[in-house]
């Protein structure tokens, strides 16, 4: 008899359900679009509800799938889920109703907040959280809530009130909501708020003072592998006991096995993430990186710490050029059009729509295209925004060779962008070895399903998974000389430098 395990992946742009078997391959799935909502420049929303409703939808329709196969969810053992970091909901905890629109990881709105707090004494905050200050926080957006939202403000005081990424909001709704919902979140969404402390593993008050925020809102860290309660919401999976949770990068570095040191991922989602095993205690970056925490398998399991290094838009840029500008229909026609030349022709790309992530942390830079001339077109446009994903990689990875804690010698790619053949080799080619790409791309689901099963007995241990059956690989070569790469870097280089400062000409007072 085959066991199953599934995993609801939900992300800043859609939200997906995954069906797995005990042997770690994929069975079947259902995804829906998420909306995204822009208020205002730099601003980025979801609706809370929309979020819920797309995976009650995605889950039904996988498992009438799953069944018209001829599977039964008699034999699923657990659920696991996985989910935009960073990403901040308040809501009522005895209506459920959300007090506002949940902030995506991406918003710019708090750039102001960030200035005002750096005036106060921080010199503690990156050791004890291992992040910058910056607006890429969930503490930064609960802070901006509590000032300018009424109804986040008086809930807090009347002790109605809950705060939560978006593990918790799932969890707590799908566990019952308001009639005994588990607020619970796991110590790798805890740890990309600024409030919990890195070591400890647990809410700080010096965090919460800081940052004024009381800790009565603030959801139980469990581990990314135990029983946190049964779903009550899905009718097709009432009662399935729900046993992993990770963000979502982390999620993805499960998934790709990435469990010793020195072992290293790179996701191409909306935005890059490339994550780096460190071992069992953080590291603290002197490169611009993040130190944070990569999976905890179990209260009294392994843990392993990272160094990451965000990339706040990659894919994202895709579909601006597909919704914004209008130059391509569909994403399948972006390899068309970058592989109709053979360079951009002196155009790059910086695609600092929310400011430069790591290695630079720039809240004050945004999108600049330099090197336009009349012999531009939408090809040489097109390709140089795949460029501007691998040239932000490469950034990146030479923040890590400089921390001295590995020597690459292969990237191991995921995620919707990595499906692009040119981009792929593009990435190579700016970084100097070789690219393998999974079968099983999205490996986000797959991390959540491993850590679900885990945590409800299916596999024993972090070897047991490790042996699991896992598809071919794609392997991209780079294919110019090291000449050519450095040069491509340098102009990569001088373009950022002219990204920086826009938001002091462009002044949005959002606070």
């Amino acid at each position: 008899m085959t066991l199953f395990v599934c995993a609801i992946d939900q992300g800043t742009t859609s939200t997906r359900f995954q069906i797995f078997n005990q042997e770690g391959a994929f069975v079947t799935s259902h995804q829906e679009q998420l909306r995204q909502i822009y208020k205002r420049p730099g601003w980025i929303e979801h609706d809370p509800k929309e979020i819920l409703r797309s995976v009650v939808t995605c889950a039904e329709e996988a498992i009438r799938r799953f069944e018209l196969m001829g599977h039964s969810t008699k034999h699923i053992k657990s659920l696991g889920i996985t989910n935009q970091r960073e990403t901040t909901i308040v809501w009522n905890k005895d209506t459920g109703e959300p007090l506002y629109n949940a902030i995506v990881w991406g918003d710019t709105r708090t750039n102001k907040i960030v200035q005002r707090l750096q005036k106060k004494d921080t010199s503690k905050l990156q050791k004890m959280t291992g992040l910058p200050l910056h607006n890429y926080f969930s503490a930064l957006k609960l802070a901006w809530l509590m000032k300018h939202v009424p109804a986040v403000k008086t809930s807090i005081e009347k002790g109605q009130a809950m705060f939560g990424t978006v593990d918790s909001w799932l969890i707590w709704n799908l566990t019952g909501g308001p009639n005994g919902g588990a607020h619970v979140t796991d110590v790798t969404n805890a740890s990309r708020t600024m409030l919990m402390n890195l070591e400890t593993r647990a809410w700080d008050p010096i965090l919460l003072e800081f940052f004024g925020v009381p800790e009565s809102i603030l959801p139980e860290i469990v581990s990314s592998s135990e029983h946190y309660g049964d779903v009550e919401l899905i009718k097709a999976i009432k009662g399935l006991p729900i046993c992993g949770c990770l963000g979502d990068q982390q999620a993805a570095f499960v998934g790709q096995k990435c469990f010793e040191p020195g072992e290293i991922k790179n996701t191409y989602g909306t935005g890059a993430f490339m994550l780096l095993h460190v071992g069992d205690t953080p590291v603290c970056s002197k490169q611009g990186l993040i130190s944070t925490i990569g999976y905890q398998l179990g209260r009294d399991g392994p843990v392993g710490y990272c160094l990451e290094g965000s990339i706040g838009v990659a894919g994202s840029a895709i579909e601006w050029l597909k919704d914004n500008m209008g130059i391509i229909e569909n994403v399948k026609q972006v390899d068309e059009l970058a592989s109709q030349v053979d360079d951009t022709g002196g155009v790059v790309f910086v695609t600092a729509f929310s400011g430069l992530f790591a290695p630079y942390w720039r809240d004050d830079a945004r999108g600049t295209i330099v090197g336009l001339t009349q012999f531009t077109n939408k090809c040489h446009l097109t390709r140089a925004t795949l460029e501007a994903a691998c040239l932000s990689t490469r950034a990146v990875l030479t923040a890590m060779r400089q921390e001295g804690h590995v020597e690459l010698k292969t990237l191991k790619a995921d995620g919707g962008l990595s499906n692009s053949d040119v981009c792929m080799q593009l990435q190579a080619d700016t970084l100097g070895i070789p690219v393998e790409r999974p079968a099983m791309r999205e490996t986000s689901g797959l991390g959540a399903a491993f850590a679900a099963g885990l945590g409800c007995g299916l596999w024993k241990d972090l070897e047991t998974v490790r042996s699991l059956y896992v598809e071919g690989a794609d392997v991209f070569e780079a294919d110019i000389n090291n000449k050519d790469r450095e040069a491509k870097y340098t102009m990569w280089e001088e373009a950022v430098k002219r990204s920086y400062g826009w938001t002091q000409v462009y002044n949005d007072d959002s606070e």
